[in-house]
């Protein structure tokens, strides 16, 4: 059985086609998990290498920045929002997919599993939607997201420092770490109000 001489080689030039003017859409790419940066690294130097830069352009790991603010310091940390995945920038010129080269190359990079959206057996993925891209892109780096770490539980007393209860003091009822909120009754004319408060919302756990 002969090779087939028509599948890129590592050390040979690919043709590279005309992209003036042609389609670029994002495609993601499943990676080993842990391994997300490891193949954007990879591919980058494989379309340098195998001289793929007019097929195969931005890659980029969907991260974004996190503030957390904890005894009073801010620190801010990276969050990998989805892990095991890549995002590639391709050219489109086939009809909106991308070249049989540009497949292989980013296919059979070290570390990469598959194309999320494809259907096997050498099928092309579908690439995303723009209003997908669009997201991906605000949470990458376009927005920060601050996370606020407060050490308090039902029964204590907080002090509001933002919202229509501002000044006021509450005593908590319910925690959701995970939402960032609190319960708390709020004393309004007299009655027991309860209301839902942010942790950025409150400034100190008071002694009851």
């Amino acid at each position: 059985m002969s090779e087939n001489n028509d599948l890129p080689q590592e050390n040979n030039e690919i043709p590279v086609h005309n992209t003036d003017d042609i389609e670029k859409s994002w495609f993601v790419v499943h990676t080993y998990s842990g391994y997300e940066h490891k193949v954007k690294a990879n591919l980058e130097s494989r379309t340098q290498t195998m001289r793929m830069t007019e097929q195969i352009f931005r890659i980029l790991v969907p991260e974004q920045e996190v503030t957390t603010i904890q005894d009073g310091e801010a620190k801010t940390s990276v969050e990998n929002d989805f892990p095991g995945y890549v995002l590639v920038e391709m050219a489109t010129p086939q009809d909106y997919n991308m070249t049989d080269e540009a497949w292989y190359v980013v296919r059979n990079t070290p570390g990469v599993t598959g194309f999320l959206g494809s259907h096997g057996a050498g099928s092309k993925p579908n690439s995303l939607m723009p209003e997908e891209v669009d997201l991906l892109m605000k949470r990458m780096g376009m927005s920060t997201r601050e996370v606020v770490t407060l050490d308090v539980e039902a029964g204590q007393i907080v002090k509001i420092i933002a919202g229509p209860f501002s000044g006021m003091e509450g005593t908590v009822t319910a925690v959701d770490p995970e939402k960032q909120t609190l319960e708390a009754t709020v004393e309004v004319f007299g009655r027991e109000t309860p209301t839902e408060l942010d942790f950025a919302d409150v400034d100190t756990v008071l002694d009851n």
